[in-house]
C-alpha cells in the first residue's frame, strides 16, 4: 500500500479510503467486522463515514468494530455533519449550536475521543463562514477534531473559507470531497488546480458512478433491480445513453487486461494528478478484495489517452459534479436554507 500526505498536513493516508455509507443497518455489523479487518490488514489506513449515514447507524457499527478489534489507533477517522439528523429546525446546518451537538453525537457512537478529519457534508449558506470556522476552532481547542475538510463544496466558498482562516488565525480546509469518475471529470476544470495549489488533500467519492463503471448496466437493458438506477427514467442527469456508450467501449479495454471494469475504472482514477485518495464503497468482501487488486494495474498511455476520447478533460457523460454541487448552489438563489 502507498501512503500520501493529507493535503498540506504532516498526517499520512493510504491511497484508498474505506468508505463506510453501505452500513445501513445494525445487522451489518458481521460483514463489516470482516470488510473492515481486511481493509486495515491490506495497509487502508483511512476510514469515511458521516453521522447522516443510517442516521447515525454507520458511525454506530463501525464504532462498535474498531472497539472490539482494538485498532482504532491504526485509523485515520473521518466523519462528517451538517446533513438533515432529525426534522427539527436545528437538527441539520452548520451553526455553532448544530455543530457543537453533531460531533459530541458522532464521538459518543464511534467510540472514541477525537475525530481525526471532519467535514463539513455540504454546503450550508445560512451560517456566516467566521460562525463555521470559530465553532471549528473550539473543537480543535477541546482536543475533538484534528482536521477539518469539506465535501461537495465549490472552489468558491472553499476559498472564502481558506481567506477567513488566514485572516484571523482558525482552522484551515485540508482536503476536499468531490465526486470523480471517469464518466464525470468536472473537477478537472477548476478544483484539482485550486487544490493542488492550496495544499488541499482530494478524497473523491463515486468512483464506480454510483454501478455505472461496475459493468452490471449494459446500453439497452433494463436496469437491474435493487440497483441505484432501478427507478430512474429517460429523464436522468446521470444514467444516461451517453453515459452507457462510454461503458461499451472500456469493458473491452478491461477485458483485454483480464480485469474487471470495476477494477480498471479505480486503477484509472489512481492515475489522477491532484487526487489523494478514491474513497471506496465495498457492499461485500469480495467487493473489497476486487477492489484492491487495482492497486496492481498500470494503465498505459493509450489506455488513458482512450479515456480522453471518450469523455475529455473537465467534460461528463453522467452528471455528478455540476448536480452535486452548482446545481444546489443555483437551487438556493431562492431560498438558501433549500441547499441543505
Amino acid at each position: 500500500m502507498e501512503y500520501v500526505q493529507l493535503g498540506r498536513t504532516g498526517t499520512r493516508v493510504s491511497r484508498m479510503c474505506l468508505g463506510t455509507m453501505n452500513i445501513r443497518r445494525p445487522e451489518d455489523e458481521e460483514a463489516w467486522t470482516q470488510i473492515v479487518g481486511e481493509a486495515l490488514d491490506a495497509g487502508i489506513n483511512f476510514i469515511d463515514t458521516a453521522d447522516a449515514y443510517g442516521r447515525g447507524i454507520s458511525e454506530t457499527v463501525l464504532g462498535n468494530i474498531l472497539a472490539a478489534n482494538g485498532r482504532r489507533d491504526e485509523v485515520v477517522l473521518a466523519t462528517k455533519a451538517v446533513a438533515p439528523m432529525g426534522e427539527g429546525p436545528n437538527d441539520r446546518g452548520a451553526s455553532r449550536y448544530h455543530l457543537t451537538r453533531a460531533v459530541e453525537g458522532s464521538l459518543q457512537r464511534l467510540q472514541t475521543d477525537r475525530i481525526d478529519l471532519f467535514y463539513l457534508h455540504i454546503v450550508d449558506l445560512t451560517t456566516p463562514i467566521d460562525e463555521i470556522l470559530e465553532t471549528l476552532e473550539v473543537l480543535v481547542q477541546q482536543g475533538k477534531l484534528l482536521y477539518v475538510g469539506t465535501s461537495k463544496w465549490p472552489p468558491t466558498l472553499i476559498m472564502e473559507g481558506i481567506a477567513c482562516s488566514e485572516a484571523r488565525g482558525l482552522p484551515r480546509f485540508v482536503a476536499e470531497q468531490p465526486p470523480y469518475h471517469i464518466l464525470d471529470r468536472g473537477v478537472e476544470n477548476e478544483l484539482l488546480w485550486m487544490c493542488i495549489r492550496q495544499g488541499i488533500a482530494v478524497c473523491s467519492w463515486g468512483p464506480l458512478a454510483y454501478g455505472l463503471l461496475s459493468g452490471r448496466y449494459r446500453k439497452g437493458e433494463k436496469p437491474y433491480e435493487g440497483g441505484r438506477f432501478a427507478s430512474h427514467g429517460p429523464d436522468s442527469t446521470r444514467f444516461t445513453e451517453a453515459a452507457l456508450d462510454v461503458v461499451e467501449e472500456l469493458i473491452p479495454l478491461a477485458e483485454a487486461r483480464g480485469v474487471t471494469l470495476a477494477e480498471w475504472a479505480h486503477a484509472w482514477l489512481l492515475t489522477r494528478p491532484g487526487l489523494t485518495a478514491p474513497i471506496i464503497g465495498p457492499r461485500t468482501i469480495e467487493h473489497l478484495r476486487s477492489t484492491l487488486s487495482s492497486l496492481e494495474i498500470e494503465l498505459t498511455e493509450e489506455e488513458l489517452a482512450r479515456v480522453d476520447e471518450l469523455v475529455p478533460p473537465g467534460q461528463f457523460v453522467s452528471n455528478f459534479y455540476d448536480g452535486n454541487v452548482y446545481r444546489h448552489m443555483r437551487e438556493s438563489l431562492a431560498d438558501p436554507s433549500s441547499y441543505y
